[in-house]
């Protein structure tokens, strides 16, 4: 869900239930020319041209920028109305545009990815919270925080992060677990890409997905999240990412952790 607060001018994307960014935009000139109601994503267009002035897709002065993720409002079905770059990041956070929502390019370009095609947007002027506008709308918001303990060699560990849960399944902080095991981590945030290093093992793993590679082969795995710009990794998946000994035991809400790789 992607919902626009026209109030603050601000943007937020929800993804599994998790808040998972906030954006500064720009919207309308005056108060009825950016639409309010409950939309979807129609379209996706990279390098849209500027018809009414000739410009071509993808042209600096193109006041579109190169992403163009269109809003179904009133039956133009994304043709109108939309999400877009821009050629003024200047316009960001102002109340400027013809009725389109403006992004800085750099960021619509790490959302425009995360977006499929039917994504619901609300477009709203709210003092309420972007999760109790995403509560209101029937969009089930937040992750429990799970009461269980963590243990690396039978000694029970602290972590900074708690760890979560989610449609039955955990979630365990990826750097703290990881480095536990010794592994050297590092973040791109340009890709949001973590790669790991942990024994002979090299792991790659862009944040929200569904694949990681490990020593270069590709695997699937129960899509990580991103909580407080923490990268959450499912507990299912953390023996084949590691090659280390992990155990859950459901009767008394523990995870053990073995330093032994398989």
């Amino acid at each position: 869900m992607i919902i626009v607060n026209k109030k603050t001018n601000q943007l937020a994307f929800f993804k599994d239930g998790v808040l998972v960014k906030t954006f500064s935009v720009a919207t309308g000139k005056t108060k009825d020319l950016t639409p309010e109601g409950s939309f979807t994503i129609a379209n996706k267009i990279k390098n849209r041209p500027y018809y009414k002035e000739k410009i071509p897709g993808g042209d600096p002065r193109n006041p579109l920028g190169d992403r163009w993720l269109g809003l179904d409002v009133n039956g133009t079905h994304g043709t109108t109305y939309a999400i877009h770059g821009n050629n003024n990041e200047k316009s960001i956070g102002k109340y400027v545009s013809a009725g389109c929502i403006r992004m800085k390019n750099e960021e619509i370009h790490w959302l425009y990815p995360q977006v499929k095609i039917d994504t619901a947007v609300i477009i709203t002027s709210s003092a309420l919270t972007f999760e109790a506008v995403a509560e209101k709308h029937g969009y089930l918001v937040g992750l429990d925080e799970f009461a269980g303990k963590l243990f690396l060699n039978g000694k029970l560990q602290t972590l900074e992060h708690s760890m979560l849960i989610a449609d039955s399944r955990i979630y365990l902080p990826l750097r703290e677990c990881f480095e536990l095991l010794g592994a050297r981590v590092e973040w791109s945030n340009r890709t949001q890409t973590v790669t790991a290093t942990i024994g002979n093992r090299t792991l790659i793993h862009q944040v929200l997905t569904k694949q990681a590679t490990v020593n270069g082969k590709t695997i699937d795995i129960t899509a990580s999240r991103l909580e407080h710009n923490t990268v959450m990794i499912p507990l299912r998946n953390m023996a084949e990412l590691t090659g280390y000994s992990v155990i859950w035991d459901g009767t008394d809400n523990t995870i053990a952790l073995n330093h032994s790789q398989k």
